[in-house]
């Protein structure tokens, strides 16, 4: 059976690189712990504020 797991992180000034890794490491503690054999697809999308600036990304992952 197919299960989908949403991901979100913030993103700040001058420290995208760095939430970025957190993020990645938050998805892969996930695949770790919960014994996913495998993963269909991953997708990343940004939020945005008011004026347009990016704000963060949400991460989606498909996987059995």
């Amino acid at each position: 059976m197919v299960k989908v797991k949403t991901f979100g992180s913030q993103l700040k000034v001058f420290h995208v690189k760095e939430e970025l890794d957190a993020l990645d490491k938050q998805v892969n503690d996930f695949i770790k712990e919960n014994k996913v054999d495998k993963v269909i697809s991953v997708s990343d999308t940004t939020t945005a504020s008011v004026e347009g600036g990016t704000i963060g990304v949400i991460r989606v992952i498909a996987y059995e």
